[in-house]
């Protein structure tokens, strides 16, 4: 029984290819079996077989080359592949010549993977199912393939990379949005916010440090929040130092190799960058969740240092432990991405559905619930003033005590929602970025061309480039609040 399976791009066409005219079929099929897009790219890769097929060193490579490089166009979204047999007599005959010329059988060629079977091809049901050639061919380039991973991005099987929705392939680095002298402006930029920020936490935590009874509760969160962004500052600082080694694997040109992002957690520097970065980013989003829950607990039931201060063991728990497990729920389903512009490492660059989860749904839910909380103290803090007959000075300290809030949280969660808003436009259309990447690119790498591409390129590179800026610009927001 031949072995039959369905093609998914399935689509026929006169064969071009030089090597397989004369053939008892006229039409194929692309994609091929060797996942060729179209056949001048077949063609490009039968290359190296042409002295051994001209030598005749076996009577079946030619036909076993010509069933996999352009196999006979069957019934409509069906395929027929050769018999293991064929396979193994042209490896064997031809071995020692393929020695001589220095070409290796290729992985995707072993005979293993053909139907153990041992009939010639094409078969008689092929030849009677084979449809004539169309005028309508030259239509099959206009097809959109979809992304194809070009041999320069393509990495080892075992590292579990992907890609624009290819396994074993990795995006180009430093980045595939931005010219070198972007780049290189973004990179100096990201690098002086992080310095300003750097200085603005730690002088924040050494005043602390002067004086501890000065940041008593509810502003006591305060400098742990600026701890968090100490961190933070600290991890972009030394990826502007380091640029791109960290957050890229190295271009091998013997290899035909070129510098690609890494992903999961092979890279060790990647991966301790990776756990800083995210798990300070999210303890801050968290503290400053509960200092508006000590100032709500300051300004409703009028508890005082001492009262919110026995929840301070609470506070600790679920400020560091909610980002401990979310940390290491990513650890474990490998969602590092570096990222070749700041030089760090993080998620939700390239995967979508980690941005959603990991990154844009705790922010969100943590901005909810702390201007949820920042209002409520608010006004129950404006009734009091309002309400009850205070002294000069009580009711001065207090409307300082409202503005210091109000103003805290204006610095803090202006760029944090402009950051959310970024993220929620790249999540909306890192589709198009992509194929107008593609667009610009396919003739580079050899891959599909699209056919059509949406939106206007010079848009879709402007919104990005502002958009990273403004994440790193967010950063220093933040902390010039404390």
């Amino acid at each position: 029984m031949t072995p039959l399976t369905h093609h998914s791009e399935f689509s026929c066409e006169p064969i071009r290819l030089r090597m397989c005219q004369d053939l008892p079929y006229n039409t194929t099929f692309m994609p091929n079996l060797l996942n060729h897009y179209d056949q001048q790219t077949a063609a490009l890769a039968m290359e190296p077989f042409h002295p051994m097929v001209n030598l005749v060193c076996s009577a079946d490579l030619r036909m076993f080359l010509c069933a996999l490089y352009a196999p006979v166009c069957t019934e409509y979204g069906r395929m027929s592949m050769p018999c293991r047999s064929i396979c193994q007599r042209a490896k064997d005959e031809c071995h020692k010549l393929m020695e001589i010329f220095g070409v290796a059988w290729p992985d995707d060629m072993e005979c293993s993977r053909f139907p153990d079977c041992d009939e010639p091809y094409p078969r008689a049901e092929d030849l009677l199912t084979g449809p004539e050639p169309t005028d309508q061919s030259s239509m099959t380039v206009q097809r959109d393939y979809g992304f194809w991973c070009p041999r320069e991005l393509k990495v080892d099987p075992d590292l579990g990379y992907s890609f624009m929705g290819r396994k074993d392939c990795s995006a180009p680095c430093p980045s595939m949005f931005f010219s070198q002298q972007e780049l290189t402006f973004m990179r100096y930029f990201i690098g002086v916010v992080s310095i300003i920020c750097l200085s603005a936490t730690l002088f924040t935590f050494l005043t602390f440090l002067i004086d501890v009874t000065r940041f008593r509760y509810p502003e006591r969160p305060i400098i742990f929040y600026a701890v968090c962004y100490v961190m933070v500052s600290l991890v972009f600082f030394l990826g502007f130092l380091l640029e791109d080694r960290v957050a890229c694997n190295a271009v091998s040109p013997a290899q035909f190799k070129a510098s690609t992002i890494t992903q999961g957690s092979h890279n060790k520097p990647c991966t301790l960058f990776f756990m800083v970065l995210y798990f300070f980013t999210m303890a801050g989003s968290v503290w400053w969740v509960v200092l508006t829950i000590t100032w709500f607990l300051a300004a409703v039931p009028k508890w005082g240092s001492e009262a919110i201060e026995k929840k301070a063991l609470l506070f600790h728990a679920v400020a560091w432990g909610l980002p401990g497990a979310l940390t290491v729920s990513l650890l474990a389903l490998n969602k590092i991405e570096g990222d070749g512009i700041s030089g760090v490492c993080f998620i939700g660059l390239y995967d979508i559905d980690a941005l959603r989860w990991f990154v844009l749904a705790p922010l969100c839910f943590n901005v909810a619930v702390g201007i949820s909380l920042l209002l409520v103290g608010i006004i129950a803090l404006n009734r009091v003033r309002m309400e009850i007959p205070l002294e000069k000075e009580n009711q001065a300290k207090l409307v300082k005590f409202m503005i210091r809030m109000g103003v805290f949280s204006v610095l803090y969660l202006a760029p944090l929602f402009t950051v959310i808003g970024c993220y929620i436009y790249e999540h909306t259309y890192r589709g198009i970025w992509e194929t107008t990447w593609m667009e610009e690119n396919c003739r580079r790498y050899h891959i599909p061309c699209p056919y059509m591409v949406k939106e206007n390129k010079g848009i879709a590179q402007h919104s990005i480039r502002n958009c990273h800026l403004f994440h790193s610009f967010n950063l220093c927001e933040k902390d010039d609040g404390v």
